[in-house]
């Protein structure tokens, strides 16, 4: 080989070698981090105090918390069923409405101190969980499996998912109505003064103790449990799950069940931490989307480590951007991975 052509060969060695070194998780996570780090840094160039920044990184969480729950259930059914389900936005909605229902119907309580609200709303939250689950089941067995046995292709599952987050929606608008809606109108919610000069609201602490909770027992049901044990299987490989004897219907009743109940507590807290509209699950769909492809798809540990990422750059740039640009956080952020590397950051493949 003459000069030229080895130089031109190392070259391609060397390309290809760093081409592989920039699809590695960890250069995934430097990328994020020095992003995160830049939008700290330009917040403080626009003024914004330490104490400040500690407090939206707080906030941030809390926020992640919400889209960490709603994504959870939606990376658990993409996992299972193997499509994008883009009605899981309005089953967020109905489990706040359905909690509002609840709230009405119950003898409204003095507050938990030092939350704003009372028991009234945690058997709303019990209540609606369950109710969702169900008809994420019942909308599974009238539409999803029809196109199942069918052998429908992925884009009439995609389409059908939306039609059927339309028709949900539709339902909310006719019972609830298109006004805002409070768990609580008027009740005040005072900020808690932790360390650091930290202020947080005592609800918002509830939130990401209870996504940390849930998300728990979502492990311990995939690790420890043998349904769990069977949606892991069916999620790997349906068809040898079937051989081995598994009931992959029934696994995927249970695998809704659980997307279902998980949305309407990420519902039931974003309507806590601001209010109810018909349209609140519709808006949380593309960071709820982000969180489960920079997760890696079918990971819930993933998509709740990147609903967090996602939560705090989306707060902290608020400080310093339109809040309305609030959403192109999680879709810059979102195509970022799929740049670098679109297994994710704890998806299978690559370093």
């Amino acid at each position: 080989m003459s000069v030229v052509g080895q130089a031109a060969s190392r070259q391609q060695r060397t390309g290809e070698w760093l081409r592989a070194r920039m699809q590695t998780r960890g250069f995934l996570w430097s990328v994020l981090g020095v992003l995160l780090l830049g939008v700290l840094v330009l917040a403080a160039f626009q003024g914004v105090s330490a104490q400040r920044l500690i407090s939206l990184t707080a906030w941030g969480l809390m926020l992640g918390g919400i889209i960490g729950l709603g994504s959870i259930g939606l990376t658990l059914v993409y996992g299972v069923v193997k499509f994008p389900n883009f009605s899981h936005g309005a089953l967020v909605t109905l489990g706040a409405y359905l909690t509002l229902a609840v709230m009405a119907v119950l003898p409204q309580g003095p507050r938990l101190l030092p939350f704003s609200f009372g028991w009234e709303l945690i058997a709303g939250l019990l209540i609606a969980m369950p109710v969702v689950g169900l008809v994420s089941v019942a909308v599974d067995k009238v539409v999803y499996r029809r196109l199942r046995t069918q052998g429908a292709h992925l884009v009439l599952f995609a389409m059908a998912s939306l039609a059927m987050e339309f028709f949900l929606r539709s339902w909310i608008y006719l019972i609830w109505g298109s006004d805002f809606h409070f768990y609580y109108s008027g009740r005040d919610n005072p900020a808690l003064d932790l360390i650091l000069g930290i202020r947080v609201r005592a609800d918002q602490l509830f939130i990401v103790a209870l996504a940390i909770v849930l998300v728990a027992a979502v492990y311990l049901l995939l690790e420890r449990t043998k349904i769990g044990k069977a949606m892991r299987a069916t999620a790997d490989n349906p068809e040898l799950a079937q051989v081995r004897g598994i009931n992959t219907e029934r696994v995927i009743a249970w695998t809704w069940m659980v997307g279902g109940a998980l949305a309407a507590a990420g519902g039931v807290m974003y309507g806590l931490s601001s209010q109810l509209r018909p349209e609140m699950g519709f808006w949380l769909l593309l960071p709820m989307f982000a969180a489960v492809i920079m997760g890696g798809i079918g990971n819930p540990w993933g998509a709740l480590a990147a609903a967090m990422i996602i939560g705090i750059v989306h707060q902290v740039s608020g400080a310093f951007i339109n809040p309305t640009y609030g959403p192109g956080v999680a879709f810059i952020l979102m195509v970022i991975t799929l740049l670098i590397r679109p297994q994710g950051l704890f998806g299978k493949g690559g370093g």
